[in-house]
């Protein structure tokens, strides 16, 4: 099956201009006019590790009488 004459290129600008729109809205959070916020960033690394290091949950054995894959 051939492709319809100048389809690939319409999706490669339809992809191009999606990908503009995407970079134009990227932010980085942990900037606040044009400096570092150390205390965003702290912020989110205690609460990132506070997850990381969560308590595991006690182990309890699946027991079904029916065991369907």
């Amino acid at each position: 099956m051939k492709p319809v004459a100048g389809s690939e290129d319409m999706l490669d600008k339809t992809i191009t201009e999606d990908i503009k729109a995407m970079e134009s809205r990227r932010r980085n959070p942990f900037m606040k006019n044009g400096k570092a916020d150390v205390d965003a960033y702290i912020l989110f690394v205690c609460g990132f590790n506070e997850f990381i290091n969560h308590d595991p949950k006690p182990f309890s054995q699946m027991i079904d009488r029916d065991m369907i894959l």
